[in-house]
Formats: C-alpha cells, structure tokens, sequence
C-alpha cells in the first residue's frame, strides 16, 4: 500500500455543535473510500437521524445506549426517531456496552474499578467520541452488523450530538486487541468533558 495523505479537523470546542460538520467531513471521506459501513453513536437518536439524512442509509449503523442505562426500565432511543431511522433503511444496534455492562455492575457493588473501564478511561485520553467510536465498532461486530477486520467509520461525540469521526479496522469485543484506530477524519482538539 502507497503512503496516503489525508487531512484531519480538529474542531476547537467539543459536543453537538459540531454534528453537521462532523457528517459533511464523513460524506466528503466515504466519496473516496471503500468503506461499506458508517457506525453512529446516538441516545435519543437526533444524530441518528440526522445521518440518515446526509449519508447514505443503506451503510449506516445506528448504535444506541442498551435499554435501563440511564434509568431502570427504560429506552433513551425516542420511538419516532427509531421509526424515521427504520423506514430510512438504516439499521440499529441496542446493546450493552462493551466498556460497561458487567464490569460496570463490579464496580457500583464492589467500588473497584475493571479492566474495561480503564480501557475507556485510556481511550478518553484521545477524546470522548474516539472511545464511543471504538465501543461502538466493537459492539457492531458483536451484533454481527459488520465483520470482523472489515474497515468503517465510526461516528461518535462528547457528551450530546457528533464531534468525532475514525476509520477503525473492526473486531468483536472478546478480540478487542485486534481493533485497529487506522485514521481520524475529525476530533476536538480539546476535551472538555469530565
């Protein structure tokens, strides 16, 4: 393979109000690439949404926060938003995440931190979004949405909305240590979030 120059944006402040960009750059991105699948990262499904209007469907991966995450019981996903993505063609992902879940439990019962949390903590120091980017393959590949090895985008954010954007060589989460981070189309140079 031929050395590649591609350019990065590194926005200067960090969470929603970079969305539109964020997908403007993967849509200029996926014009010159192979990539078959475009992971994204969404709570209520507003970026969800929001992809499926400027991407192309049929490649988009919506991955949502597993159901009782932020509280008991319930779905953060809203269910028109759910619809708008479903009858876009899109396809969605529910499950826990691959840097919580179990380890997650251990540490509320036990306050003792876990491995995958030290994971994502490492993974923050990126940003938020290339930690949720690489979950979010992650828990892709473990739904069987993408294949393991295969390259996408992973599209994720801080905190609300997109600023994030990574090309990521996939792989399931009991592999975790094959994924590969192998280009970043944008970050925040910052992060502000604690």
């Amino acid at each position: 393979m031929m050395d590649k120059l591609v350019s990065c944006t590194y926005f200067t402040a960090s969470g929603a109000a970079n969305t539109l960009k964020t997908l403007e750059l993967v849509k200029q991105y996926v014009a010159d690439s192979a990539a078959q699948h475009i992971l994204v990262a969404t709570t209520s499904g507003r970026s969800g949404v929001q992809a499926c209007e400027l991407l192309d469907p049929a490649k988009l991966v919506i991955v949502t926060h597993s159901s009782g995450f932020a509280q008991a019981n319930t779905q953060e996903l809203l269910p028109e938003n759910r619809q708008r993505i479903e009858a876009a063609g899109a396809s969605i992902v529910t499950a826990a995440h691959a840097f919580g879940g179990v380890g997650r439990a251990v540490r509320r019962k036990f306050s003792t931190l876990q491995v995958d949390e030290l994971i994502a903590n490492v993974l923050r120091t990126f940003s938020e979004g290339t930690k949720v980017a690489c979950e979010i393959t992650l828990m892709s590949a473990d739904a069987g949405l993408i294949s393991s090895s295969e390259e996408v985008i992973a599209i994720a954010g801080t905190g609300s909305g997109l600023d994030t954007a990574a090309v990521i060589r996939a792989a399931t989460a009991q592999d975790f240590f094959d994924l590969r981070v192998l280009e970043i189309i944008c970050k925040p140079r910052v992060n502000l979030r604690k």
